[in-house]
Parts: structure tokens; C-alpha cells; sequence
């Protein structure tokens, strides 16, 4: 097949991890008899370097006419001073918006062969399977901002068809996977979690009826997380619960640098990025763990290009690459680490 993908490296440890990502698009491409044309664009603070602008007219324009777009990473101290104006930030928000991308799809499995590296116990990690639906696109960080000397205000708002649409996402990904879905949310102070949870239920009722589902408050899912995190296989939120809570997932698989992201709309074309940041501190010392990039590539290549078997190669490289020992300084513990090349060459020999 022939597809178009645009490629925005973005900041710090971005272009690192997305030069691996990139080899094995050109590798997998070359194996099956695929033409993926790679369209490298500036994003975030690099974008805000060449143009003024995190989100330049052009890498808007490529992005919407591509048929996905893989993303590394944004943000940095050089352009988060207090008073700043602009923001990378600010284009990452713009993107998701223009897009119309409001599922963000986040797996997270605890790897046999890292279970070392999570600071909890073995047992409790142990078959760890879960899906996280984060709505992208509404919320707190999409409402109105106001702020003067003396207060600031930021307005959470949603609406039903917001709600409706990223429930049945997650209740159409809980009824392919286990049947069991977790809505989390506030509703117990919040107005916009009272109506989340309204709208949840007669979805949920009316639409999903052979799939269970438990509501649940949010600081309870934070603790249960972590107590009990087997228990759990489709959980959708909100966007802000959304994004703590998944940071706070992935420690369970031992690192931010392990897992990918898949964010999606009403059509095939998505965004792709590994949850970690830019990573500053290690920017330029090639020890950035790449994983999250590659298992993101493995999501583009299935959910924007269906190509499952592709996929499922790539997920498979990355395991068995685990499994034989190769490790980023992040989870290496004592053992000799790899470099973020080193690790990617290890994949690409098991494709």
C-alpha cells in the first residue's frame, strides 16, 4: 500500500526517539512491499524557533492531508518561562483540535521481562492488561482562561455528544477486549462529572448492555491503580484525570520511555506519540528509551493503515528485543544499558 505520513520530531529526546521509530517504518515498508512517504515538519518549540509559531501553517496543512502523523515530544525549559506568550504546548492543543483526534487510546502491559523495573512488587504486576480512553479535546484545558493580578480562572466544560462519543469508544475497546469498563470521574463535587456519569450510564444502558460497567471516583482509581491494577481493562476519563492518571500507569510497566499512545476520530487518520516529554536532561546523549515511539509506530500502522500483521511484527521485535536482554538506562537497573540506537538496532534485527 501507499501512504503518507507526517513525522514532527519536536523537542529534546524527540527527533532521537523518532529516528528510530522512522527506521523501522522504512524497514517494514521495504519487507512487505509498502511506499510510506515520510513528511518531516517542525513542531513545538523547534517551530517556535524557525517561525514564532508551535504549530507553523505548513505542518498544519501536512498533517491534515497525511494519513497519520507521528509525533516525539514537545516542551522544554527554553520555552516555558512564566510570562511566555507562546508556547509548544499551545500547538499540541491546536493539533489535536484540528485533527478532531478526542479518543487518546493508552495501553498499558507490564512486560514479564521488566518486572524488575517497576518499584512494585512482582505479584501485584503480574498479567497487568489495560486500555486507558482519555478524552483529548474538551475540558479544563480546552475552556475559558482569564487571569489578572489578583485570580485566574480556568472553565472545565463538556457537553453530551463529548461525552457520548468517547464512552462508546471505550465500551466498542472494552467489548472487543475483556467487557469491562471503568468510567472515572468527580461526581461527587463536579457538575461537569455529574453529567458525565448521567450520560455514561444511559449509554452504557442503551447501547452496551453486555458490557459491565463500574463508575468510579477519581482519587479511588488513583489508589486502586496501584493496589490492585489487574483488576482493571478498559478505563475512559476525562481529559485532565486522564492525563495524571496515565503517568501515573505507567509506572506500572516500569517507565515512561515503555509505552505508546494512539489518538483518534471519527475517520482512520490519527495521531501517534509515545506519553513521555521532551526529557531535556538527556536530550543529545542518545540513552532516550525509544519504546514508546515503536509501539506507537505499531498502533499507526494498525489503526490508520490497518495493517495488522505489520503491526503485530513490530510489537512481537520489541517483546522478543526485551525478552533477550537489550535495555535503556531507565530500566536496566545494574545491568549493562543500550543505547537508544543500540535498542533500535535490536528491534530492526528481529523484523
Amino acid at each position: 500500500m501507499k501512504a503518507h505520513i507526517a513525522i514532527l520530531p519536536g523537542d529534546g529526546i524527540g527527533p532521537e526517539v523518532i529516528a528510530e521509530g522512522t527506521r523501522c517504518l522504512h524497514a517494514l515498508a521495504q519487507r512487505h512491499g509498502h511506499t510510506f512517504t515520510l513528511s518531516e515538519l517542525p513542531f513545538g518549540g523547534a517551530a517556535i524557533d524557525l517561525s514564532g509559531e508551535p504549530l507553523p501553517t505548513e505542518t498544519l496543512s501536512t498533517c491534515l492531508a497525511a494519513d497519520a502523523v507521528l509525533l516525539g515530544a514537545i516542551g522544554g525549559p527554553k520555552w516555558s518561562a512564566p510570562e511566555a506568550k507562546v508556547r509548544p504546548e499551545q500547538g499540541l492543543l491546536a493539533l489535536r483540535s484540528a485533527l478532531g483526534v478526542y479518543a487518546n487510546l493508552r495501553p498499558v502491559k507490564v512486560h514479564p521481562a521488566l518486572l524488575s523495573a517497576s518499584s512494585l512488587k512482582p505479584e501485584v504486576l503480574t498479567g497487568v492488561d489495560l486500555m486507558f480512553v482519555r478524552e483529548l479535546t474538551g475540558g479544563i484545558y480546552f475552556g475559558e482562561k482569564r487571569q489578572d493580578a489578583d485570580s485566574a480562572t480556568d472553565v472545565c466544560t463538556y457537553t453530551v455528544a463529548e461525552i457520548e462519543r468517547i464512552v462508546r469508544a471505550a465500551a466498542q475497546l472494552a467489548r472487543q477486549r475483556r467487557g469491562k469498563l471503568v468510567s472515572i470521574d468527580k461526581a461527587n463535587v463536579l457538575e461537569t462529572s455529574r453529567l458525565w456519569r448521567r450520560v455514561c450510564t444511559r449509554v452504557m444502558r442503551e447501547e452496551f448492555p453486555d458490557v459491565s460497567l463500574e463508575h468510579m471516583l477519581v482519587d479511588a482509581a488513583a489508589m486502586h491503580l496501584i493496589r490492585r491494577p489487574r483488576d482493571f481493562d478498559v478505563l475512559v476519563t476525562e481529559n485532565m484525570f486522564g492525563d495524571i492518571l496515565t503517568d501515573e500507569a505507567s509506572m506500572l510497566a516500569g517507565s515512561l520511555g515503555l509505552l505508546p499512545s494512539a489518538s483518534l476520530g471519527e475517520g482512520r487518520r490519527g495521531l501517534y506519540e509515545p506519553i513521555h516529554g521532551s526529557a531535556p536532561d538527556i536530550a543529545g546523549r542518545g540513552i532516550a528509551n525509544p519504546c514508546g515511539t515503536l509501539l506507537s509506530v505499531a498502533l499507526l500502522l494498525r489503526h490508520s493503515l490497518g495493517l495488522s500483521a505489520e503491526a503485530e511484527a513490530l510489537e512481537q521485535a520489541v517483546s522478543a528485543a526485551l525478552e533477550a536482554g537489550a535495555r535503556t538506562p531507565d530500566v536496566a537497573g545494574d545491568a549493562p544499558a543500550a543505547s537508544t540506537r543500540a535498542f533500535g538496532d535490536a528491534v530492526l534485527s528481529r523484523l
